[in-house]
């Protein structure tokens, strides 16, 4: 673990040379990426039990997005959600999983995302989405379950039936 201190996670501006060597391929013009090209296109889906406000569900995906930026560095107006509640037949959570305690108002954030970001981002990125909900909503740390899925960048289309970073 990169730290400043012991079990401290280092600055998301210490980490981000780590993604330098982490993408292969090309850019839409056929060069060697930026590093923030490299890391574009996530797309995320929160998923929540039914009955929340607008304002809650806006707070979580606004988290999610500034911890996005923070962490894992997606630039800004780099951001696709889609949020969907669930009634309680839908939304089959167990609550003790490895242990972990959760309530009916965990939230599932599924993030689909260019592979290639290390281990220290997405530790940073976990903590700053269940520090920032706890910060912002009252929201129990335990009740945050996020999933990364990793593709290559040629598994994307933004529109016009063409792949833009193949």
């Amino acid at each position: 673990m990169t730290a400043n201190e012991p079990g401290e996670l280092a600055s998301p501006a210490c980490l981000a040379h780590e993604m330098d060597d982490a993408y292969m391929g090309r850019s839409p013009t056929g060069t060697a990426p930026s590093t923030q090209e490299a890391m574009l296109m996530p797309l995320v889906r929160i998923d929540l039990a039914r009955g929340k406000t607008e304002h809650y569900r806006r707070t979580v995906g606004d988290v999610v997005y500034d911890a996005m930026i923070a962490t894992l560095n997606v630039p800004a107006n780099d951001r696709f959600q889609i949020i969907a509640e669930h009634s309680d037949s839908d939304f089959i959570i167990d609550k003790t999983y490895l242990g972990v305690e959760r309530s009916d108002d965990v939230i599932v954030i599924q993030v689909t995302l260019n592979a290639g970001r290390s281990v220290e981002l997405k530790r940073a990125f976990y903590k700053a989405v269940a520090d920032g909900l706890h910060q912002s909503l009252g929201l129990r740390r335990e009740d945050v379950f996020i999933g990364l899925i990793e593709t290559a960048k040629e598994n994307w289309s933004f529109g016009n039936g063409e792949a833009q970073y193949a």
